[in-house]
């Protein structure tokens, strides 16, 4: 055992080995953890999150049911605990908007997020505002994730009802936190609806770009390993089921084609089974159409029409 023994010269060799790499102009480097949103402080508002959405089912602050002579107070305290660490998170994102913070595009585009007094004053005013409207868009929401549930109950016969639906199917988890990480994303938050989705990501496979735009009644059985890139465009009542990428073409022309539509667009009604791939910004799947299983579609496919996968 003693030849295990960690000597103190061996570690402060090691620190100034890491140490030395450390500089004060590349995006790995960012010195001061002040400036950057966290990670972990933006799961926790994720989380509080589903308590609102979902009352009594992910109620973890308090045993206690939701009666309703103390549901005032306990709602006031947690949209109080969310507001004040939403902002702060956002204030901070807000650095990496030029039109915010006054930062060059170059520092945008390589992260580096540099305040001032003058950058802080207005990135805090413009969080404030910008955290009141999100908020206000959660009963919008809630509706949403509402109809959603109905297209879960309704196209799984698996489901025993719809409460077994909101506590444990992961699809539903992918979809709420998208739905609220779209709504920031259309307010213009940097970072911070990226994390929530990856956050949803790492919990159920279900890789959701808080940019795509996704209509009612939307559907993922199953889930894992599923895709919908940045530009998707899908319709109402949509199912699709696991191993689904809803995706680009190339990836080669990069940041040329940012803004660019490089995902497809889904129709209503359409049917997606698993490990189909659909794939470009021109495709569309029209409406009542049926893509089979692993199926690889590039090009338009017209409305009611059926792509399957011959076996040879």
């Amino acid at each position: 055992m003693d030849n295990l023994t960690i000597e103190n010269e061996d570690i402060d060799e090691l620190t100034s080995l890491i140490l030395s790499d450390y500089g004060d102009k590349r995006v790995i480097d960012q010195m001061d953890v002040f400036e950057l949103p966290n990670r972990k402080k933006i799961e926790k508002i994720t989380d509080e999150l589903f308590e609102i959405i979902y009352p009594g089912y992910y109620t973890e602050r308090s045993e206690r049911s939701l009666k309703i002579y103390n549901l005032r107070h306990t709602l006031g305290a947690l949209v109080e605990d969310i507001v004040y660490n939403l902002r702060k998170q956002i204030a901070v994102a807000l650095c990496l908007r030029p039109d915010v913070s006054g930062i060059s595009q170059k520092d945008k585009e390589c992260g580096c997020l540099k305040r001032t007094a003058e950058s802080d004053g207005k990135c805090t005013q413009k969080a404030k505002e910008i955290t009141s409207e999100f908020v206000r868009t959660i009963p919008g929401i809630r509706q949403k994730l509402e109809m959603d549930i109905d297209a879960f109950y309704e196209g799984d016969p698996a489901a025993e009802n719809k409460s077994e639906i909101i506590c444990s199917y992961p699809g539903l988890r992918a979809i709420t936190v998208y739905r609220l990480a779209h709504e920031l994303h259309k307010l213009g938050v940097p970072i911070i609806p990226r994390t929530m989705t990856e956050y949803a990501h790492a919990r159920t496979g279900i890789d959701i770009h808080p940019g795509a735009q996704i209509g009612d009644y939307f559907f993922i059985d199953h889930g894992t390993g599923v895709v919908i890139g940045e530009t998707t465009l899908i319709g109402n009542h949509v199912k699709i089921y696991q191993g689904v990428t809803l995706g680009g073409l190339s990836t080669q022309g990069g940041q040329s084609l940012k803004g660019v539509k490089r995902h497809p667009t889904i129709e209503d009604n359409v049917i997606i089974y698993s490990g189909a791939s659909v794939l470009g910004g021109e495709t569309v799947i029209g409406h009542d159409s049926v893509i089979g299983g692993n199926a690889f579609v590039t090009k338009s496919v017209e409305p009611n029409s059926k792509v399957n996968v011959k076996n040879k």
